[in-house]
């Protein structure tokens, strides 16, 4: 969670961070980006700020979000992931002009072609979404083991066995699951 935008699930993957937007896919599912300002406010706790985006454009970011879950997800289950899917990714990729640039701190920044292309930032998003499910990163995709959840995420954890997108939201609403079953259980 990062200060300021609590509601924000913010991983070390940009692209699974991304679709993680939408929550509780298979329950009551939560949109995190309902306005074109919380797309702003989602990109600028990302690394991507841009000054303002259009309905417009919230609906590309939707609809590649939406895109990405879905080749994640087909990758994590070793499916072919949907062409819709695929072709939403690459466009995006290619209409993104940002470039990455080296920090004094040695650390990578991107660079927008201008500080309101909404564009740019979903290109960097595409890209970080090709490495991860094309298999370009050490790492593994997996679907969170939460049954309203199922989000995809990237396990780059050392035995690759992680079963929680969060462990401070999946994973401890199960582990309290399984806690209250076993105290009724122990009571009865």
């Amino acid at each position: 969670m990062s200060a300021g935008f609590p509601d924000f699930r913010l991983g070390t993957v940009l692209a699974t961070s991304f679709t993680a937007t939408l929550t509780e896919r298979r329950g009551d599912a939560l949109e995190r980006i309902p306005t074109p300002q919380r797309l702003v406010d989602w990109l600028a706790v990302s690394g991507l700020a841009v000054d303002s985006c259009t309905a417009a454009q919230l609906d590309l970011a939707r609809e590649l979000r939406e895109s990405i879950h879905a080749a994640a997800t087909a990758a994590a289950i070793h499916a072919a992931p949907p062409a819709s899917a695929v072709r939403i990714i690459n466009e995006r990729s290619i209409q993104g002009r940002a470039a990455a640039v080296l920090t004094p701190e040695n650390t990578r920044e991107w660079r927008l072609t201008s500080a309101s292309r909404v564009e740019d930032a979903l290109g960097v998003i595409a890209a970080d979404a090709i490495s991860i499910i094309s298999g370009e990163r050490d790492g593994k995709l997996a679907l969170c083991a939460s049954p309203t959840c199922q989000a995809a995420f990237f396990d780059t954890s050392q035995s690759r066995t992680r079963k929680w997108c969060d462990m401070g939201t999946c994973g401890n609403r199960q582990k309290k699951a399984r806690f209250t079953a076993n105290q009724r259980k122990n009571a009865g």
